[in-house]
């Protein structure tokens, strides 16, 4: 009996430590597999949908390769009916051509901002239609930037990745209502209430104001706002600051309208004592 435990002792050891090895090894390619599935989750989840509308089909298969070369997913739309139904879906961004078949981009960014699940999506006009003159009823229609063709992709690009970084949600978790009078702006949830009725306001209107609500009683150039907004890497002009600061005016009432007083040649000051 003593003879027979003590032979068999060394294989069962033997075996034991290979079953244990064998478990192991078996646990750190599930454990792997996990965190490699965990990873490409990730990626998917954060890539950044992008819906593209134009008329022209070589455009948007332009647009589409580089867009998703940089990571990006694409949805296309030829007209501005089928432009407004994707957009339910609630894309990242609308990069849209003024030129339409059927509704034009004027009338599909009226309704995009019109409607409750589509108000706050980053709209970028791609147009051959250039002036200063378009692109005013571009921003007074809530656009957040405008670009004229041709222009080359690298621009492109970078417009893109300045609007998703001027709008992703960095603003505090906590302490996130600013109240000045009848006015009460939530940074947390992108709305605005002047007393006590929602009031819609796009994103970029939505940004100036906050901006000049946190630093209360100071004056703010054009210059700081645009840069602060808008990015370096966006041109835009001194008139696309007043464009929207008139439209927040007009949204905040006649009884609220000089909380943000103009300092002639500077810039802007919201008042601190409101």
């Amino acid at each position: 009996m003593v003879r027979s435990w003590g032979d068999g002792k060394p294989e069962r050891l033997s075996v034991a430590v290979k079953g244990i090895e064998n478990f192991q090894f078996a646990i750190f390619n599930v454990l792997h597999a996990h965190q490699v599935i965990l990873i490409v989750s990730e990626r998917t989840k954060m890539a950044k949908r992008i819906l593209l509308v134009d008329d022209e089909q070589d455009i948007l298969d332009l647009l589409k390769y580089n867009l998703e070369a940089e990571g990006y997913e694409t949805m296309m739309a030829t007209d501005g009916l089928q432009a407004l139904e994707m957009a339910q879906s609630s894309p990242d961004l609308i990069i849209l051509d003024v030129m339409l078949p059927g509704k034009d981009g004027w009338e599909v960014i009226r309704q995009l901002r019109q409607t409750e699940g589509t108000k706050h999506i980053p709209v970028i006009f791609l147009t051959a239609k250039g002036g200063e003159v378009d692109e005013v009823v571009g921003l007074e229609l809530g656009a957040d930037d405008y670009i004229i063709k041709p222009i080359s992709i690298r621009k492109l690009i970078a417009r893109v990745k300045t609007t998703f970084r001027k709008t992703a949600p960095s603003l505090p978790e906590a302490g996130a209502v600013l109240r000045f009078g009848e006015v009460e702006i939530n940074t947390l949830n992108y709305s605005v209430k002047v007393a006590r009725k929602l009031v819609a306001f796009t994103k970029k209107e939505f940004e100036v104001l906050v901006y000049l609500a946190k630093r209360p009683g100071r004056v703010v150039t054009r210059d700081t706002l645009l840069n602060e907004i808008w990015g370096d890497d966006v041109v835009v002009i001194d008139r696309t600051i007043d464009v929207h600061i008139r439209k927040i005016r007009e949204k905040l009432g006649d009884d609220n309208m000089r909380l943000i007083e103009t300092i002639k040649g500077v810039g802007y000051r919201l008042k601190a004592d409101e």
